[in-house]
């Protein structure tokens, strides 16, 4: 698992040894997935940014989302090189491997439900293996937190 420059196995006490239920504990809330979201589609990696987002996260539950999600390895923080005093956000290789689950919620969802963002639903459905590359190849470079953005 990754977190921040540091590779650590964590040992995290589970309600079960289910991979669905070790999943659910890491992303089972909503704001956990459209922080990946945002962080995927949108490039968002502030904590401005996330705040921005027009679902309208409280702060606290931004704050503790963040930092959870650190915590998991599927995001890594560091200092702003311009201000010392803002965080800046990356998915990790763990994060980046959730586009392919993110891809099937959303087409999920699209085939099911009347949903928006259909421009990105069509896109997703044309040629989903070119639209995971294209997530990958931008977080390919920022992956790593002594990357700049």
């Amino acid at each position: 698992m990754y977190r921040s420059d540091v590779v650590e196995k964590r040992k995290v006490k589970r309600r079960s040894g289910c991979p669905l239920n070790a999943t659910v504990e890491m992303l089972g809330d909503r704001w956990s997935l459209l922080i990946i979201r945002d962080m995927m589609l949108r490039g968002f990696c502030t904590y401005k940014e996330f705040l921005e987002c027009y679902e309208g996260i409280a702060t606290n539950i931004l704050a503790d989302r963040l930092h959870k999600l650190v915590a998991y390895g599927i995001i890594t923080s560091r200092p702003d090189l311009s201000d010392g005093r803002k965080l800046i956000y990356s998915l990790t290789e763990k994060g980046i491997d959730l586009a392919p689950v993110l891809t099937e919620m959303v087409l999920w969802a699209s085939a099911h439900e009347e949903t928006g963002n259909q421009a990105l639903v069509r896109k997703m459905k044309e040629d989903k293996q070119k639209f995971l590359a294209g997530v990958r190849q931008r977080w390919a470079g920022r992956a790593s937190p002594s990357q700049p953005r």
